[in-house]
């Protein structure tokens, strides 16, 4: 999220899926319990399905227009890239979409002003260099004007997006400036993982400094939510994180280190979730995980699938902050066609619907637009007829299930590109037609 690794999801890790009994009792986190100790605030019951788009600003994905960084005048270049956010949110409104999910903070610098992250060099090509306009109170001006809700999507832990020798030089630039990159300021927060700089998820003031940034955030700005990605503990078997030292300092009484990495995880999303509900009850919460929580053959509660997994691989136990009432939506990625053995989305749709059945937390699917329309031997399904019959089949069944709230589509500069031509025209048509629920 969902900056995506193409196929990791599925390729981290190959498992063979056993066998369950019903109802499934997890091994970690048995069902119930349902809300022991609630902490978000209840929804409205009545809420219109989401008709969801991320905007990815990491690397200038979605936007800004990569172009308008190479603009010599200041106010070309703030016009261009205003222009351009108009050009995507009349699209989403043509579309019907009804809910934006932003991205505000694709690694250690802010796309708002903040009193504790520089400006994104997304912004200006230079971090910390003022861009001369909020874009976040920008996008939130132009989409409440088009009826579009917008979720402030943080990425958490990333710190950058490489290691380059150059990127170090830039980080360093920002030494003078109020406030300056956490590269300088916290050094002993900074650890390397997945060829990237990122913070140490186990040091509990980094978990309090992120949530700081969430208030900030919450206190500042009308936001309709915030959403965390799926980046909690991202390493890869070339480049992992090492917290041994982390581990020594702050891991007694734990079993094992994976069960410490969980505990982090999980304090990190009961501090942001008590935050945002004490600063402002209506804004939601939610994160956007791996599609896969556990999968069946290590856990007799996990899905049918054979796929990488949160719990195992990211060190975050999703189902257990809906059990707990954590979160008020979940959005996992099921990036996946109906016959990709290794994670069926309708196996993995109809699991999360039943994860969130019992409990108070709407669930949204995560669906893969960047797939449509793109040759595949390994999923042929997404260019034949254009990907159009797949993409309808997963939106037939997210409509079908009442535990499914909604579909965000991931991502938006996807909408402009010609092998979605047709998928778009089904979108508008179909969510064109939508109503209440």
């Amino acid at each position: 999220m969902p900056f995506i690794r193409p196929g990791a999801l599925i390729f981290g890790a190959l498992l063979l899926a056993g066998c369950a009994t019903e109802p499934p009792k997890s091994l970690v986190t048995p069902f119930p319990p349902v809300a022991e100790h609630p902490i978000a605030a209840q929804p409205p019951q009545l809420q219109q399905p989401v008709r969801g788009v991320w905007l990815a600003t990491v690397s200038r994905l979605d936007w800004p227009p990569v172009s308008s960084i190479n603009v010599r005048s200041a106010s070309a270049r703030i016009s261009q890239q205003q222009q351009a956010l108009i050009q995507k949110l009349d699209k989403l409104k043509s579309l019907n979409v009804n809910t934006l999910f932003f991205q505000v903070k694709p690694d250690g610098t802010a796309l708002w002003s903040s009193k504790i992250l520089p400006w994104s060099d997304m912004l200006t090509g230079r971090i910390g260099d003022d861009p001369g306009y909020d874009p976040l109170q920008f996008v939130l001006d132009e989409a409440h004007k088009r009826g579009i809700k917008v979720h402030a999507w943080f990425n958490p832990y990333r710190v950058t997006v490489n290691t380059k020798t150059s990127t170090v030089s830039e980080l360093n630039q920002t030494l003078s400036l109020h406030p300056a990159s956490v590269f300088l300021l916290h050094p002993d927060w900074v650890r390397t993982a997945g060829e990237r700089y990122v913070l140490d998820p186990g040091i509990p003031e980094v978990r309090d400094w992120i949530t700081s940034i969430v208030a900030e955030v919450v206190t500042q700005y009308p936001v309709d939510g915030v959403q965390f990605d799926d980046y909690f503990y991202a390493e890869t078997l070339g480049s992992p994180l090492n917290d041994s030292e982390t581990f020594r300092q702050y891991g007694q009484g734990f079993a094992s280190k994976a069960d410490w990495r969980r505990h982090n995880t999980q304090r990190l999303i009961e501090q942001v979730s008590r935050a945002i509900k004490q600063i402002k009850p209506a804004v939601a919460f939610g994160v956007s995980p791996a599609g896969v929580w556990r999968n069946r053959s290590h856990d007799p509660a996990g899905s049918d699938t054979r796929g990488a997994a949160a719990y195992d691989e990211s060190y975050a136990d999703t189902r257990r902050w809906v059990q707990q009432g954590l979160l008020d939506y979940i959005a996992p990625q099921i990036y996946w066609p109906f016959s990709r053995q290794a994670a069926r989305y309708d196996e993995l749709t109809r699991w999360w619907a039943d994860v969130v059945k019992p409990t108070h937390t709407r669930l949204y699917i995560g669906v893969a637009l960047y797939k449509v329309g793109m040759p595949s031997t390994v999923e042929p399904e997404w260019t034949i007829s254009s990907g159009v019959p797949e993409l309808k089949k997963q939106l037939d069944l997210n409509e079908s299930l009442p535990e499914v709230d909604g579909t965000i589509l991931f991502r938006e500069d996807y909408l402009n590109q010609p092998q979605v031509l047709e998928a778009v025209n089904l979108l508008k048509a179909r969510w064109n037609g939508a109503g209440s629920r």
